[in-house]
């Protein structure tokens, strides 16, 4: 889902919700308007207000636990490729190769996820986008080395695990990268944010003052909401997860 969309429709129906109650408190018979009826309203509209800040707070929780789980996959999976690139190179010089291939793979999984200049990336899945055999092929040269001495013997299944644990934190990054926040949460926060504007329209009183406050009012949860589903992409929009852990380990690969 688009969270710029998601945010325009969130105001605009936040705000339409306020010219409809507008329209309604004129065109309702003035005894639905009295004390009485005000007070009703509002223990109503109350709680409606309790119940859409709890799912706010349940879909922001989504996101943002979607989010981190992404973050700290690639700052785990620097960690990784730093402890393959050093168990590699202890191994000796007959791995230069695999360390090579090692950091141009991972060079260009970083130009894929982040380009520079877009706010997309331009693959996610290992599969089609072809680094998946690569670096699976990468494994199977690590486990084809020949160990000659004991050191070498003890660091060739080190490094095996560790190729290994990078093949299953592919996948956990992906699979964590799809969107955590139901749609139909999204449609009943919707529906329950018009309804309560459109109850502010109903009772608040006509004056460019009041039709201000309710209007920032309206894009203050519609922005609210664009940042929450952004959140809920962590490698496009505006807010994404940093690059910059996969970055140092990249510089800091084949020395």
């Amino acid at each position: 889902m688009n969270p710029t969309k998601i945010g325009i429709i969130t105001f605009a129906f936040a705000f339409g919700g306020v010219l409809l109650g507008m329209w309604l408190r004129s065109a309702l018979p003035k005894h639905h308007l009295d004390a009485e009826s005000k007070d009703t309203v509002k223990l109503g509209i109350g709680l409606i207000a309790t119940m859409t800040a709890l799912i706010l707070g349940l879909v922001t929780a989504s996101a943002k636990s979607s989010f981190d789980a992404v973050d700290n996959a690639v700052a785990a999976t620097a960690v990784q490729l730093l402890a393959l690139d050093r168990t590699l190179a202890r191994y000796g010089p007959e791995t230069g190769e695999i360390r090579k291939e090692l950091k141009q793979a991972l060079g260009e999984r970083i130009d894929m996820i982040w380009p520079s200049g877009s706010t997309r990336p331009l693959a996610l899945d290992p599969i089609t986008s072809g680094m998946a055999p690569r670096v699976e092929a990468l494994t199977d040269a690590i486990r084809s080395l020949k160990p000659h001495d004991d050191l070498q013997r003890a660091l060739q299944p080190r490094a095996a695990d560790l190729a290994e644990g990078l093949l299953q934190a592919r996948w956990l990054v992906v699979t964590s990268a799809e969107a955590s926040v139901p749609t139909p949460f999204l449609v009943v926060l919707l529906f329950w944010l018009t309804v309560t504007f459109a109850s502010f329209g109903v009772f608040a009183p006509r004056n460019g003052t009041v039709i201000v406050v309710l209007f920032v009012c309206a894009v203050s949860i519609g922005g609210a909401l664009f940042l929450v589903l952004e959140l809920d992409g962590p490698f496009d929009g505006l807010l994404r997860v940093s690059p910059d852990p996969l970055r140092f380990a990249f510089t800091h690969m084949g020395l």
